[in-house]
């Protein structure tokens, strides 16, 4: 267990590195950058995937049984805030805790420890019933390590 910023591994020991579902929710989301790229040998790869920016900035409102209901930003999508989701299924309750960043707050965070992307997805639900269909609710990214001086 360490601190995502200062990894108890030596530089350019990975050829890979995966962020799955994490990079939303740590504190110092381009310092966590940096230290990927400088654990990551010249020419490694990052695969990434958080909940799409667009996903936490609204939400859908009005009748839950309408996949055609209106996606709404209310506040600002490109102001960083904290925020909280308590979700409960069959007896559990599970709270999230993470921060909404904008699309370009992770692609220069990406730029400034030297990535370049070399894919971007934004999967969204398969379902035409369900009114994600129209929004995406991941992003998936592949960015290679080009320049390690930068880091």
């Amino acid at each position: 267990m360490a601190d995502a910023v200062r990894l108890p591994l030596a530089a350019g020991t990975a050829d890979c590195a995966v962020a799955f579902m994490s990079l939303h929710d740590v504190d110092h989301m381009p310092a966590v950058v940096n230290e990927i790229a400088r654990l990551l040998s010249a020419g490694g790869h990052l695969a990434m995937a958080i909940v799409h920016p667009i996903n936490s900035a609204g939400q859908f409102v009005g009748d839950k049984a309408d996949a055609d209901r209106p996606f709404v930003i209310g506040g600002s999508y490109l102001q960083p805030e904290r925020y909280v989701d308590t979700f409960s299924r069959d007896g559990l309750t599970m709270t999230f805790y993470g921060e909404h960043r904008s699309l370009q707050a992770y692609t220069e965070a990406l730029a400034a420890a030297g990535f370049v992307i070399k894919r971007l997805l934004e999967p969204t639900d398969p379902d035409p019933a369900k009114p994600w269909r129209r929004v995406p609710l991941f992003l998936n990214v592949l960015a290679a390590l080009q320049q390690p001086g930068r880091r």
